[in-house]
């Protein structure tokens, strides 16, 4: 067997070095096509501005650079249409799109990875199609963002209780509690896109790790990928993955406050609670037991807190104790990061669904917090601003009274005032004007 029948074994990209293609095993665990697919767009862009700039710098002719773009965009729309063919023995996007160029236009294509490796490449892709996650996230948690705020909008006098570990607390306004998680919901969308900052700077043009030789021009793809800068370092460049970490934590973060609303939808569609009715398009049933309307979307997204969670430490796991500058550890970089976007993605978009179509019970609300003793702390501050007492004092007088209407089971505004008196004489009727929830 002469020496080029040798390298046609191994694998058509980088076969030069092997006499032998690798084993069926080592296929399987190297490709990572099944995964890395999914940055099609962004290797294609990629690689058309990357010809772009190898034409304007003189690298490649402009007829070489026009058949290259004009073949990758014949590319996409092979993909887009369905008929590309994705090869596992092709490993991964990069050399799956290379591949089918070289079938298109011949060796020009081969032209097409000069002064770039395939460390900065997929760099590159990766962060622009996490950009693209963050900005599509920022967008859906506005829309959620939205709803909440129409929700408060409508609800802002009907009256809940407001609770501390679970127990009714203060009288408050449903539209209170509903703005908190839109406050919560704000720092997530803000992180995502204060992560975007340092995500959008452009490895491309740090080749394998120390740079090309090349007259490129990094400026140039970087703004054309719409990046703001090429990264300062090539090492760090090709390595680092902290913009992923950073989108995972994101994900996460903005996971548990959808994971804490869900909770309390569970919470609130219970008949001991009975607060909010969701519709049945976001409810599911039971195969045995025909009464159940079970809220099984909040369940989901209260569930799925753990996916994001794992999804973060794996990843961190990975990049613990990596030397510089590229190795094989980072293709595990990507499904984490794509799995915490579609579940990110679909929990935002789950959420937004039950609480544009659910009905609030505020009667029930009102209720609760009528039945709850929830104006005992402003009955307090009433004896402190009103008669003097230091507030230890009062909320020693407030507690003897909560329990003597607990006593005649009654609420806090129908004690008499002669019953509160018989407890400090110096109460008068106006104790009235903040012991009904409806006042507050």
């Amino acid at each position: 067997m002469t020496q080029n029948s040798k390298s046609q074994n191994a694998n058509q990209m980088w076969g030069g070095r092997f006499e032998e293609k690798p084993s069926d095993i080592m296929e399987q665990i190297n490709a990572s096509i099944g995964v890395d697919k999914r940055m099609w767009r962004q290797d294609i862009r990629g690689s058309i501005a990357h010809a772009t700039m190898l034409s304007k710098q003189g690298i490649i002719s402009k007829d070489e650079a026009v058949e290259i773009v004009n073949g990758l965009n014949a590319i996409a729309e092979e993909i887009k249409s369905g008929q590309f063919e994705f090869k596992t023995s092709l490993e991964d996007i990069h050399m799956n799109i290379e591949a089918r160029l070289r079938e298109m236009i011949g060796d020009t294509a081969g032209k097409l990875h000069t002064a770039r490796s395939r460390n900065d490449q997929v760099a590159t892709d990766f962060r622009m199609w996490v950009r693209d996650a963050i900005d599509e996230v920022a967008h859906q948690i506005e829309d959620l963002q939205d709803v909440l705020s129409d929700l408060c909008e409508k609800h802002k006098d009907d009256v809940m209780p407001g609770f501390t570990h679970l127990q009714a607390a203060q009288p408050i306004t449903l539209a209170l509690h509903l703005e908190a998680y839109s406050r919560m919901l704000h720092r997530d969308r803000s992180r995502f896109l204060d992560a975007r900052k340092r995500v959008n700077t452009c490895p491309l043009g740090s080749a394998a790790l120390a740079g090309t030789p090349y007259p490129i021009d990094r400026e140039f793809t970087a703004e054309k990928l719409g990046f703001d800068r090429p990264t300062e370092n090539t090492m760090d460049g090709v390595s680092a993955r902290d913009f992923a970490n950073e989108f995972l934590f994101c994900a996460a973060q903005c996971g548990l406050h959808l994971s804490r609303l869900a909770e309390e939808i569970i919470i609130w569609a219970t008949p001991q609670f009975n607060f909010i009715q969701l519709s049945d398009a976001w409810s599911t049933g039971s195969s045995i037991m025909p009464q159940k309307k079970n809220p099984d979307a909040a369940e989901l997204v209260r569930g799925k807190t753990g996916r994001l969670n794992g999804n973060l430490i794996q990843m961190m796991t990975v990049l613990k104790g990596l030397p510089l500058a590229y190795n094989k550890d980072l293709q595990e970089d990507k499904e984490s990061v794509f799995d915490s976007f579609d579940t990110i993605s679909l929990c935002i978009q789950a959420m937004k669904g039950m609480l544009e179509s659910a009905k609030f019970n505020t009667e029930a609300m009102l209720n609760s917090a009528e039945m709850g003793y929830t104006t005992a702390t402003a009955l307090a501050d009433w004896l402190v601003m009103n008669l003097g007492l230091p507030f230890r004092d009062a909320h020693h007088v407030t507690g003897a009274i909560v329990k003597m209407a607990e006593n005649k089971g009654c609420k806090l505004d129908e004690l008499p005032l002669a019953d509160m008196q018989a407890i400090y004489a110096d109460i008068s009727e106006d104790i009235y004007s903040v012991l009904s929830v409806k006042k507050k």
